[in-house]
């Protein structure tokens, strides 16, 4: 019934999706293996893709030649650009979705890749020979051969839904949870653990009052999150913003007798940065209310996302609580929000390939490596998917350095440091955070898509014109004087100190509140030639201008960094033989074994005297 494929994927949400559509575009045969063909890309949680850093994660999986970008774009229903009011390594896109088109759209995009093939069906186990993975065994007793697997599970494994007292088996509402393949890891010598995540309840938005709440808009001029030429949004949805009150703090603990996550019937670690409704008034007891976001579900549904309500509640004080939140006096509930806890594994067990150290051409990618979001999932599946492919073809894999990509930065944390809570990106997380913007990852990693067969030629033209554009506005920039008499009116308007004497537009543009358009106005032989040039180009030169100094130090600790990745440890030490070494870098040193001296450097434990001894060490 079943040839042999190149790849088995295991599970359809976005680590799944993304990971199929990668291999089969770079030419492996892949089965990708969902226990329900109706829920791919499902938005198991909020209808929405980005936010902060998560939306340079996206639009780095697009730059690659990933898929979430393009999805997102066709399917977005609100955009808006976050932290515009902070420099340009905080802007991060962020699109509300219309979450039935979302799931329909990578559904159309995966059938349309004749590489796939399909097949409904629970993973209950892997084949195992020789310490390598050779394929999977289903619930229905099939078995598929593969030369590799990568297994992307979400919060399936072993899934279990907690409403008040009521525990249901599940990996999803209304969706049974998986079974097998934890137990036949851990055989295997895989260490496990458990998580938590929630979800709150949905609503019915013809039974609210948005005349009561503050209304938010999308950006008045809408971009995107892909670099092709997907089309831009000409209408939008709005979504609105309320407040929780004592009463509903009040209602919420005649509930917490009945907690799962206060009466301990939830062992799983949840997230602190998203934390449930019950857990907020207990952890913020002095503050007397929560902003609520009410986020519609899509175009053509009534169904209402209510977001920063996550709740596992019994059911009736969600309900009685919800209807005193100003605007949803009347509200319908659709369903409750509910708590779920899963297993995941440790991802210090996986090298940066995201394939597993114990069995060969094994892959994780998502939520089994304990992070959270649907843009850290989908690109660990885009990651995984390379890899796994280049493995099988016996190529060179692809490792993004954390000066290259915030995908760089997750994975290597991931590898290095593991997590003991559902992982989410932060640009606090990035150290070179300047380089890594949302407006230059085509220039950062379309190149390499391109190398790897996964972002097409038109991509590659598209960016190389436009830093060919940004490179002709800068030389422009950096000989264009601007008179005192035509610039002086606009720099006094923006309480900027104004000139006696001719000064270099570049000189203007790096005073901070000083913006090219602002001088654009002020000067028309400027404007005139700007005009010939795309916004994107005209932003990135303006960027590359005003930030220079910092973009150098950043591009300077980079080249730093990378010595110390040039050092590889070619052999697996015994670090119990170095006794200079600290008892707790031999330790994490023996359980991660880093294949760089920069690897070594990141792990949490080991310190820069460690490093310095280790380099002793080996001679360097």
């Amino acid at each position: 019934m079943f040839t042999e494929y190149d790849i088995i994927v295991v599970g359809a949400g976005h680590a799944g999706c993304e990971a199929a559509h990668t291999v089969a575009t770079m030419g492996s045969k892949v089965l990708l293996v969902t226990m329900n063909m109706n829920t791919i890309a499902q938005m198991s949680c909020n209808p929405a893709m980005g936010g902060v850093a998560k939306g340079q994660i996206v639009r780095e999986v697009d730059a690659l030649g990933g898929m979430s970008g393009i999805i997102t774009d066709k399917t977005m229903i609100q955009f808006r650009m976050l932290n515009r009011s902070k420099g340009p390594a905080m802007w991060s896109p962020r699109a509300q979705s219309d979450r039935m088109r979302f799931s329909e759209e990578w559904r159309t995009a995966l059938e349309n890749n004749l590489n796939i093939d399909f097949w409904q069906d629970m993973v209950s186990g892997i084949i195992v020979e020789n310490d390598k993975v050779c394929g999977v065994k289903t619930s229905l007793g099939i078995e598929i051969r593969a030369k590799a697997v990568i297994l992307t599970n979400g919060t399936f494994l072993n899934g279990i839904i907690h409403i008040g007292e009521k525990q249901l088996g599940g990996g999803r509402a209304a969706e049974k949870s998986a079974k097998g393949i934890t137990e036949q890891l851990v055989q295997l010598g895989f260490e496990s653990g458990r998580m938590k995540t929630g979800t709150p309840p949905r609503v019915d938005g013809r039974s609210l009052d948005y005349t009561k709440m503050e209304e938010q808009f999308g950006d008045e001029k809408p971009s995107k999150f892909s670099y092709t030429d997907t089309e831009p949004l000409t209408k939008q949805r709005s979504c609105y913003i309320t407040y929780t009150n004592s009463e509903v703090h009040e209602i919420l603990k005649t509930g917490f007798e009945k907690s799962p996550m206060f009466q301990g019937r939830i062992q799983g670690l949840g997230p602190r940065y998203c934390p449930s409704i019950e857990d907020k008034i207990n952890r913020f007891a002095d503050k007397d209310r929560h902003q609520i976001f009410v986020e519609p579900e899509g175009w053509s549904t009534v169904e209402i996302y209510v977001n920063g309500f996550s709740s596992s509640l019994p059911e009736e004080v969600q309900y009685q609580a919800l209807r005193k939140i100003v605007g949803f006096e009347n509200a319908k509930m659709f369903r409750p929000g509910y708590a779920i806890e899963y297993d995941f594994f440790p991802p210090t067990q996986l090298n940066h390939t995201l394939e597993t150290k114990l069995i060969e051409n094994l892959y994780f990618a998502g939520q089994i490596n304990g992070t959270t979001g649907y843009e850290e999932a989908a690109c660990q599946g885009l990651m995984a998917g390379i890899n796994a492919h280049q493995k099988t073809r016996g190529k060179e894999a692809l490792i993004l350095k954390r000066s290259e990509a915030y995908i760089g930065v997750l994975i290597d944390d991931l590898v290095n440091k593991g997590t003991d809570e559902p992982y989410r990106m932060f640009t606090s997380r990035a150290e070179h955070r300047i380089l890594l913007r949302q407006d230059n990852a085509d220039i950062r990693l379309t190149k390499l898509g391109y190398d790897l067969g996964l972002a097409d030629e038109s991509r590659l033209r598209k960016v190389e014109e436009k830093i060919k554009a940004a490179a002709e506005i800068t030389t422009y920039l950096n000989k264009k004087s601007m008179e005192p008499e035509i610039v002086n009116t606009t720099l006094l308007a923006l309480e900027s100190a104004p000139i006696s004497e001719k000064a270099k537009a570049t000189n203007l543009l790096r005073r901070p509140n000083i913006e090219l358009e602002y001088l654009a106005k002020a000067d028309q032989e400027l404007a005139a030639f700007l005009e010939q040039y795309d916004q994107e180009y005209c932003e990135q030169a303006s960027i590359g201008i005003k930030y220079e100094s910092y973009i150098e130090k950043e591009n300077q600790q980079a080249a730093r960094m990378k010595e110390l990745e040039n050092y590889v440890i070619k052999e697996r030490l015994d670090y119990n033989k170095i006794p200079a070494l600290s008892h707790e870098a031999r330790q994490k040193l023996l359980k991660i074994n880093p294949e760089t001296i920069g690897q070594a450097s990141r792990i949490s434990g080991v310190s820069p005297a460690d490093i310095s001894i280790l380099m002793v060490y080996l001679g360097k």
